[in-house]
């Protein structure tokens, strides 16, 4: 009988799964993207949703309500896009293709 090994994943790994999820992507997509299982995944989503609700509320917009709707939406577009360039650039790594150096852009 052989020894099953497990993956071990990185809670920012994780986090940046949950975040992609949470952004409205769908589950199956995001596990097959990352090579994760999707039971996995739904357990991490899972685990996230019970931090957060014993966490702080996070950041909070205050002022106008149209400015502060807009501040907010800026802030999850702004997660939103670091989420995907983190994942991003690990996947080139993975793959072995180098990000565009500043010079290249």
């Amino acid at each position: 009988m052989e020894a099953v090994t497990r993956k071990r994943y990185t809670r920012e790994f994780k986090a940046q799964a949950v975040g992609l999820v949470e952004i409205g992507k769908p589950v199956r997509d995001v596990a097959r993207d990352l090579g994760v299982s999707e039971g996995v995944l739904y357990e991490w989503v899972r685990k996230g949703s019970q931090a957060a609700q014993l966490g702080s509320e996070g950041q909070r917009a205050v002022g106008e309500e149209p400015v502060a709707d807009e501040l907010r939406r800026l802030r999850r577009e702004n997660a939103h896009l670091k989420l995907e360039n983190d994942i991003l650039k690990k996947a080139a790594v993975i793959l072995g293709t180098k990000p565009p150096s500043k010079d290249e852009r």
